[in-house]
């Protein structure tokens, strides 16, 4: 009965057991349930990934669930890459049993709650590639069963936390692509099991730990893109089991240390730090290396002979260092899998790498930026795997073998920067798979093969800077694919093909610095991709097509130095413009006002053509133009005040037109103004005192103007002016002594003004002036500035034409740079100085006592001058007794006149008895006679010969007494002709 009894009571005991156990369970499945319900109600969910968690069904069912085995706990939730924005919800902390939480490649934000350190059992923890912030919480070190904490891709700053030490069962620590700062905290070497620590692509800092070696299961270190310094450590030499070793892009220095034990190791990256020294030999023997980067380091030594032992390397790259020698001799004995090989930017030199043609896997080869020369072999056909070839920049001569048309496989082949000659094989038109053909910069010549255009897959052509003659290929249009057409700086010729339309995926035409003629075709308005518009320096003439309307994407016009004519119109059609230069052609009317559409254009260049009509108002709108060229046209009107908005114009050239007004004020407000070109316009007014609050101005030019007034004090705060031109205007005053201040001048013209006063000595400070200093024309007085002997860079002096006066300063014949000097028209005196001699007479001419070589010398100007104040003493007796002379005569003459007074009288009272009538009998007038005829008009007394003398007349008559002192005054004349 006993046994009976405790065998019920046992059973009943148990079936409690398990009917309690059943109901805590299912209890425990209801609580995940309401956890996970409130969890969801914290996410936004566009592809509704929760469209099955509701209450009514199985929460093992639901997206992204995983329960136990026993369907009664929640062990697991993968939500990755579904869509989901919000934050993490800290009531993940309430699913006590869960294992493994994935919420990564999603758009959360906010922190990592922190209650997530309660998850006890969490293994692994996938938050990855979200937009999280804030730091590491502390609190993780709790999650002792972690194995697995990929956090990376996220916005997480801070520094990694020493407490990551203390998770020792974790094997996968990813940190990547965050800003976590600080160093790798040596509690790292604590992690016994890690087998992968992704750190690259950080901002830390320091040493790489020595501690590291105690991750003795390490297979995957990458810390590549971080500040890292000081030296590799030699820890890592002892982790024998890594596969992964990424330290690329730190500022890694020192040498390579010994990593011969790494047996296992596969890749192994230390490109983009400062490494110094020679390859250990023993990296090269590692069994299982496939992949060597070291480039972009300070590595040297010669590779000519070292030893690549290892049949399994596919991949080495070795370029951007300084090592020499040749090619390795040995990288391609025996069996070989090497596919890759980069050893560009060294100093290698010799010929082409023959060993290279026993690597018939090879598929890349980039041995550019060396000193390889002679020419590229034939056998180079034996490559028939290569997919690209990259010889350029070395020195490779020679014509380019017929065999490389054997390059079945060949995409990319870049010969450029060589000095490889003749022609073009027409065997490349068997490269089917040709893509990239870059032949620039070499001395090529001959015509470009119609064969070319059968590589149908070819998407750019660069033969920049060759001697190219002849034609563009008519059946250049077969080329669908072609996006980059580049043959500038070549010697082609003829017309463009018609067909090169066609070529409808074409963004970049470049075919400037050729010979190209004739009128662009209507079949360009094809190019509807069409970026880059490039034709200048040809012969291209006529109308431009209106069909080049249609090119709505063209971002870049250059069709200068050209023929073209008619309106600009058509090349308006696109509002994407930035760069639109035009300039010297024979473009007329007026500048569309649809250009300023283009609201993005940086620079417009419409110089010398034959444009007129005003400046459009329009292009106030363009808040980005910086270059603005509008010179050599016949633009006339005001410069529109609406410019004032465009704050960004550094160059604004409007020079030979025929604007009129005030020069603007608001150009002061241009703070990034470097060249201003006003010139040979019919401006007015002022120069306005803005114009000094251009602070990077380096050229202003004005001059050939109207301008009146002085020059603006403020003319001195623009310290780094090259250029200053304001010459022929009508400036006046003194030239400001703050001119001193713009100590960068080397060129500065104010002839042909009225400006007055002395020379700033201040000038003598501007010690760059190199080109010229020109103040002539003008009415400038005082004495040259001892100052100016200061300019020793100054080529050309001119001060002619002012009213200088005293001696040239002897210190200017230090000025021996001088090739061009004129002093002339002042009043200057003294010695010049000898080194001046050798500058022509014509420098020092109408001076007043100017002297010395090439002048006659200073002692014959004095005795010059004692000659002359003894030729003066003599004039001076001569005029005195002259002057004695002419009073006597006017003495005689007046005692002749009292006689014939008195003579006359007696000859009237004569009259009076013999004319008239005598006794009543008429009496006949006597004439005066000489020698039976009467005196003549044109005839006078000489009364020191008492004869009759031809006497000059003028229109009027002339006395008697001026008939007798003609001969007095002839000979006065004479006399004075001898002084």
């Amino acid at each position: 009965m006993g046994g009976v009894t405790i065998t019920t009571i046992t059973t009943n005991t148990l079936i409690f057991l398990f009917v309690f156990l059943q109901l805590s369970l299912t209890k425990a499945s209801s609580n995940d349930s309401f956890w996970l319900l409130k969890i969801q109600s914290q996410f936004i969910d566009p592809m509704g990934v929760f469209s099955n968690w509701n209450s009514s069904s199985n929460i093992c069912t639901w997206n992204g669930v995983q329960c136990s085995q026993d369907q009664t706990r929640v062990v697991g939730i993968n939500l990755s890459n579904s869509g989901l924005s919000g934050t993490i919800s800290p009531d993940f902390s309430r699913l006590f049993s869960l294992q493994k939480l994935d919420l990564s490649v999603n758009s959360l934000t906010g922190i990592i709650p922190r209650e997530l350190s309660e998850l006890q059992e969490l293994q692994e923890l996938l938050l990855f590639s979200n937009y999280l912030s804030g730091d590491i919480p502390n609190e993780l070190n709790l999650l002792k069963k972690l194995q697995v904490l990929r956090i990376g891709d996220n916005l997480l700053t801070g520094e990694i936390v020493e407490s990551i030490g203390e998770l020792r069962e974790l094997r996968v620590l990813g940190l990547a692509y965050c800003q976590f700062n600080g160093s790798i905290p040596s509690q790292i070497g604590n992690l016994k099991h890690l087998k992968s620590l992704q750190l690259q692509t950080n901002n830390l800092g320091g040493k790489i730990p020595e501690e590291i070696n105690g991750c003795g299961e390490l297979e995957d270190f990458a810390a590549s893109n971080n500040k890292l310094e000081g030296g590799i450590t030699s820890s890592i030499g002892q982790l024998r089991s890594l596969k992964i070793l990424n330290l690329a892009n730190n500022t890694l220095s020192g040498s390579i240390p010994d990593l011969s034990n790494l047996s296992t190791l596969k890749y192994l990256n230390f490109h983009g730090n400062r490494l110094i020294g020679e390859i250990p030999p023993e990296i090269l023997r590692l069994p299982e290396l496939q992949n060597l980067d070291l480039s972009s380091n300070n590595l040297s030594g010669n590779i000519t002979r070292l030893d690549f032992e290892n049949g399994n390397l596919e991949a080495l790259v070795l370029s951007s260092n300084s090592f020499t020698g040749g090619f390795p001799e040995k990288l391609c004995s025996g069996e070989s899998n090497l596919r890759h090989v980069f050893i560009s930017g060294n100093r290698l030199s010799g010929d082409f790498p023959f060993p290279l043609l026993n690597c018939s896997s090879l598929e890349v080869l980039d041995i550019s930026g060396n000193n390889f020369g002679n020419g590229i072999p034939s056998g180079v056909e034996n490559l028939k795997n290569l997919t690209d070839l990259l010889l350029n920049n070395n020195s490779f001569s020679g014509s380019l073998p017929h065999e490389i048309g054997n390059l079945s496989n060949l995409v990319n082949l870049y010969l450029f920067g060589n000095m490889i000659t003749g022609e073009i094989p027409i065997e490349i038109g068997k490269l089917q798979k040709l893509s990239v053909l870059y032949l620039y910069d070499n001395q090529m010549s001959g015509n470009i093969p119609i064969e070319l255009t059968n590589c149908s897959m070819l998407s750019e052509i660069d033969f920049f800077g060759n001697h190219f003659t002849g034609q563009i290929p008519g059946t250049i249009g077969k080329l669908k694919n072609l996006v980059f057409l580049q043959l500038r700086q070549n010697d082609l010729s003829g017309r463009v093909p018609l067909s090169l339309g066609y070529c409808r995926k074409l963004q970049t035409l470049s075919l400037g610095d050729n010979k190209f003629s004739g009128s662009l075709s209507n079949t360009f308005g094809y190019l509807s991709e069409l970026s880059l518009l490039s034709l200048y320096n040809n012969s291209f003439e006529g109308p431009l097509p209106e069909t080049i309307s249609l090119l709505k994407n063209l971002t870049i016009v250059n069709i200068s130095h050209n023929r073209f004519s008619g309106s600009i119109s058509p090349l308006v059609g696109s509002d994407l413009l930035l760069l639109f230069d035009l300039t010297n052609n024979s473009f007329s009317g007026f500048i569309p006002s649809e250009l300023a559409r283009s609201k993005n254009l940086t620079r417009i260049r419409l110089a010398h053509n034959l444009l007129n009509g005003t400046i459009p108002m329009e292009f106030g709108q363009l808040s980005d133009l910086n270059f603005l060229d509008l010179s050599s046209n016949s633009f006339t009107g005001e410069i529109p005040p609406e410019l004032s908005n465009c704050k960004k114009i550094s160059h604004f050239l409007v020079s030979n037109n025929q604007l009129t007004g005030l020069v603007p004020p608001w150009l002061g407000t241009f703070e990034e103004l470097g060249e201003l070109d006003l010139s040979n316009n019919d401006f007015n007014g002022t120069l306005p005192k803005e114009v000094g609050m251009c602070s990077r101005l380096l050229k202003l030019s004005v001059d050939q103007n109207r301008l009146s007034g002085g020059i603006p004090e403020e003319i001195g705060n623009l310290t780094g002016l090259n250029v200053l031109k304001l010459q022929r205007n009508n400036l006046s005053g003194e030239i400001p002594p703050t001119l001193g201040e713009c100590k960068k001048l080397f060129e500065l013209r104010l002839s042909e003004n009225s400006f007055s006063g002395s020379i700033p000595p201040e000038l003598g400070t501007l010690t760059e002036l190199q080109v010229i200093l020109d103040l002539s024309k003008n009415i400038l007085t005082g004495e040259i500035p001892v100052s100016l002997a200061s300019l020793v860079k100054l080529e050309r002096l001119n001060l002619s034409f002012n009213k200088l006066h005293g001696q040239v300063p002897k210190s200017l014949g230090r000025l021996t740079s001088l090739h061009a000097l004129n002093l002339s028209n002042n009043h200057l005196q003294g010695d010049i100085p000898s080194t001046f001699s050798r500058f022509p007479l014509s420098s020092f001419m109408a001076n007043d006592n100017l002297c010395g070589p090439p002048l006659i010398s200073c002692a014959e100007s004095k005795r010059q001058q004692k000659k002359q104040l003894s030729n003066t003493a003599a004039a001076g007796i001569v005029v005195a007794i002259v002057f004695t002379a002419t009073l006597i005569c006017l003495y005689l003459l007046y005692l002749m006149l009292r006689i014939w007074c008195k003579w006359k009288q007696a000859s009237i009272s004569n009259a009076d008895n013999r004319g008239g009538v005598i006794d009543g009998t008429p009496v006949k007038e006597e004439k005066w006679v000489y020698e039976d005829r009467p005196i003549r008009s044109n005839e006078c007394w000489d009364l020191n010969k008492m004869t009759l003398l031809p006497c000059s007349h003028s229109k009027k008559d002339v006395s008697m007494a001026s008939c007798i002192f003609q001969d007095s005054m002839s000979r006065e004349n004479s006399m004075r002709s001898l002084v």
